[in-house]
């Protein structure tokens, strides 16, 4: 019978989802947005409250910073508020071309190309190098973006334990007469553990099983290495690692995502990097905002913000332990806060919030079950005596939780 014309309310094909949602709720899991009203900074308005900001991925503090700022303006003046296209079509902006060039520089690749986030850049990549035929040996904790195109790519998939070498080789050996192509795929920095992979022996495993090599450094880049080159840079491996992925939208303080690599793998993503071909490219403001974000990490004061970054890091970190909080294996500012139950870690950020704190709470099914956490984050513009008070308010409602 035709649903045409039909009364409002009487077809529900969604209604499903009221059930589930109410599930959560039930669960202490359900959340809503926190709406920021201020600029990312380290003390910052959300949802009209001032907190002390451990949430972002600002890791710099360029989001802010007035050479983006007026390098995004001057930018809009002169070329508008959009590409308008594709990058196929009409929408390849000569600052598009300068700024992969200078990122290519930057991680000392031949070539580079921008995708519109850093999701896009790591699926679209996976999906466009490997078919059903291949197989990809991948690390459990790497990020969703991977994952997905992982599966989006359609070859097999073997998962080996986290960071765990002998596990790695295992698979490796298993798969040593595999037909196809092969590709070993990790995280640079792990984002909910905040640990780096050990990188000079996936490598080479890499080369002993003959495995293309895929690295994603989101959370590396800005951050390790010789001004923010990433772990590639930061362990050695250069040459070693035939993809690298970036991104823009944390450390650089602006949006997007990259991949580096040969000529040739850039030219392949160019015809079949779906994302790339699909999506209209970066407005000029963002582009020159990278551009910027790039020159001042090859300055000396890209050299200072990020040994501010890492001072700030290296004092939280040892007052969340003189605490007696449990951050894990944590090697970078991410600063996961162990709690375990995710409904009790829920209510820590929320009750956090309220003290004046905001560090998110992350639940299943980004980390595993029963292992819920606080996921705490140090920047550089971060003020000591902020992260002294972040220390207090964590232990005054980590004790009222039994946490501590």
């Amino acid at each position: 019978m035709s649903t045409i014309g039909a009364a409002p309310g009487t077809r529900q094909p969604l209604a499903y989802l009221h059930e589930q949602l109410e599930e959560l709720k039930a669960k202490g899991l359900y959340f809503r947005l926190r709406v920021l009203e201020s600029e990312q900074k380290p003390v910052a308005s959300f949802d009209g409250q001032e907190v002390i900001n451990l949430s972002s991925n600002n890791y710099l503090g360029l989001t802010t910073h007035r050479a983006l700022r007026r390098a995004a303006l001057e930018a809009t003046r002169r070329w508008g508020v959009g590409a308008g296209a594709v990058r196929t079509i009409a929408g390849t902006m000569k600052i598009h071309m300068e700024l992969e060039e200078q990122i290519a520089r930057f991680k000392n690749t031949e070539a580079c190309v921008v995708f519109q986030s850093g999701f896009t850049a790591n699926a679209g990549t996976v999906a466009a190098i490997l078919g059903k035929d291949d197989l990809i040996i991948s690390d459990e904790l790497n990020h969703a973006s991977i994952i997905d195109g992982c599966r989006l790519s359609k070859a097999t998939i073997k998962v080996f334990k986290h960071r765990d070498l002998n596990d790695c080789e295992r698979v490796c050996q298993e798969t040593a007469n595999w037909p196809g192509r092969k590709l070993l795929i990790t995280d640079g920095v792990f984002s909910m553990e905040g640990d780096i992979a050990p990188l000079p022996q996936l490598c080479d495993l890499a080369e002993k099983h003959n495995c293309i090599m895929m690295v994603d450094d989101a959370h590396a880049s800005g951050v390790l290495g010789r001004s923010g080159r990433g772990t590639v840079d930061h362990l050695g491996c250069h040459g070693r690692v035939d993809i690298q992925v970036g991104t823009l939208s944390k450390a650089i303080g602006a949006m997007g995502g990259y991949v580096c690599g040969s000529r040739e793998l850039i030219e392949w993503l160019y015809h079949r990097g779906r994302p790339f071909l699909f999506s209209t490219s970066h407005p000029p403001s963002v582009a020159a905002s990278c551009q910027a974000a790039f020159g001042l990490l090859d300055s000396p004061e890209g050299e200072k913000l990020i040994k501010k970054l890492w001072a700030n890091t290296k004092f939280f970190k040892r007052r969340l332990k003189e605490l007696g909080f449990s951050t894990g294996a944590s090697e970078t500012p991410i600063t996961p806060i162990h709690v375990g139950e995710a409904a009790k870690a829920f209510e820590f950020s929320r009750r956090l919030f309220d003290a004046g704190l905001y560090a998110p709470a992350v639940g299943y099914p980004t980390v595993p079950e029963g292992k819920a956490r606080l996921r705490a984050i140090v920047t550089a513009t971060h003020k000591r005596a902020e992260l002294e008070r972040a220390a207090e308010i964590l232990a005054e409602v980590g004790r009222s939780l039994g946490i501590i």
